[in-house]
């Protein structure tokens, strides 16, 4: 395949992921400002989402205070940032134009419709109670595309490549996630706040049920950082996305006639680690450190596949 059509690919994907992730992001922060606000902190909510998105310096280049409303145009509209949720949809849609034939008719009109709806969207639309309408819908828009993905392409490369952009963003979003929320899950950290805040990391990924069934006792901090980093079962977790993205990358290159390179080796580590892993090692280490580690590898990990794949 030529490096543009896999370069079109991988990016559309992860766009597209950025844009659910964020959708589910801006969620929770916007139902946990409330609680903040009466503990005296309105604004850490949206201070703790925008450090997840990467964004929060360019925000601060533009906006004085972390409030709901310059946050939520931030994330949601604002042109001058390139990970907004309408930049994501209008990149995602740019890079699925190119690679028209690549795809399937299901998944064109999944992004198209969704782009078409976006650009005519009323101005109320993100406001009081319509925000929690529209995040819904851009995470079943995302999740609709997904699933023509996985339900409507041939399993060859450019599914490779779709599924490695969707995995790999999935799992720097999980990373950043747990990080701007190390502290709630320290030893011994636990109380009515801590409880609430415990549920919404969990819904960020739409895994409160899935703990339940995994562990079938009450929440605890330990046990969640446990079930979004190490456990395979759920899908978000580090170790499912790293997993994922390690055995997408060892196809392509079997596909390829067997042409490996640092990226294959990076994943392989990243997977290894993850799969073999323990929730005691992890907090020894420290929680931040090990998920910046995390982070840092990830994004080393998508510019080797860049540089091998695309660049070379």
């Amino acid at each position: 395949m030529l490096s543009r059509t896999a370069e079109n690919l991988f990016w559309l994907a992860r766009y597209a992921e950025r844009a659910g992730n964020t959708a589910r992001g801006i969620a929770v922060a916007f139902r946990m400002a409330a609680i903040s606000a009466r503990l005296g902190d309105e604004g850490a909510e949206w201070r703790a989402l925008l450090t997840a998105s990467g964004g929060d310096a360019g925000f601060y280049r533009k906006y004085e205070a972390p409030t709901a409303e310059a946050a939520i145009h931030w994330l949601v509209f604002d042109p001058d940032n390139a990970s907004s949720i309408l930049a994501c949809f209008e990149a995602a849609r740019r890079n699925a134009r190119s690679v028209r034939t690549a795809l399937t008719v299901d998944m064109w009109e999944a992004l198209n419709d969704s782009w078409n709806h976006l650009r005519n969207l009323a101005p109320d639309a993100t406001e009081g109670e319509n925000l929690i309408d529209f995040l819904g819908w851009v995470r079943e828009r995302v999740t609709l595309f997904n699933g023509a993905a996985n339900e409507t392409m041939l399993r060859n490369e450019p599914w490779r490549f779709v599924h490695l952009g969707t995995m790999l963003e999935r799992a720097d979003n999980t990373a950043r996630l747990l990080d701007v929320k190390h502290a709630l899950f320290a030893p011994g950290v636990e109380g009515a706040v801590d409880y609430v805040q415990w549920q919404a990391v969990l819904r960020s990924v739409s895994a409160m049920r899935s703990y339940q069934w995994v562990y079938r006792e009450r929440l605890s901090g330990r046990r969640i950082a446990e079930l979004m980093i190490l456990r395979p079962e759920l899908p978000r977790s580090l170790a499912a996305c790293h997993g994922a993205v390690a055995d997408t990358l060892e196809a392509i290159g079997i596909g390829q006639g067997g042409r490996f390179g640092e990226c294959h080796r990076i994943a392989g580590l990243l997977k290894a680690q993850l799969r073999y892993g323990r929730i005691e090692d992890v907090f020894a280490q420290g929680l931040h450190e090990f998920l910046t580690d995390m982070i840092t590898r990830t994004a080393a990990l998508g510019g080797e596949i860049e540089a091998f794949y695309i660049r070379h």
